[in-house]
């Protein structure tokens, strides 16, 4: 399980450090693709493969279904964690989520979410604002 908010740099090379803490369950190999709110998702291997098993049982009839499965599936890269504990992110993803060289490193449960610090900062501070509203809409779904 990930949770927690991390703060990480971009290297001259590209790479971004994993939060020690979640190392362990990921392996060596894990995919980061293009997330929801301009940023990214990074999943390990084994939760990779039951979302896009998902996506891939979901009836490609649906527009949004099929928009969803490719912002999903032909943005991700499947990427090796160094012996730093290190991923490169490619260009065209850094790019979707505005990432230059500050990050937040976010734990989601079964998912990692990497924001550009920035959007990160604007995106917390409109949903704290907004968390009494939220949570009343939660608890409709039992929440």
């Amino acid at each position: 399980m990930f949770i927690g908010e991390y703060q990480a740099s971009i290297d001259d090379k590209g790479r971004i450090s994993i939060p020690a803490k979640f190392r362990p369950s990921l392996k060596s190999k894990i995919v980061v693709t293009r997330g929801l709110d301009n940023s990214l998702f990074l999943y390990s291997m084994d939760e990779w493969k039951k979302l896009a098993e998902k996506l891939a049982s979901l009836p490609i009839s649906t527009a949004n279904t099929r928009a969803f499965s490719r912002l999903m599936l032909a943005g991700a890269m499947d990427c090796e964690i160094d012996k730093q504990g290190r991923i490169i992110i490619p260009g065209y993803l850094k790019t979707f989520a505005k990432i230059n060289k500050k990050v937040i490193v976010v734990g989601l449960y079964n998912r990692i979410e990497i924001w550009s610090e920035e959007l990160w900062t604007a995106y917390k501070a409109q949903t704290e604002a907004a968390s009494n509203q939220i949570a009343e809409q939660l608890g409709s779904l039992g929440v």
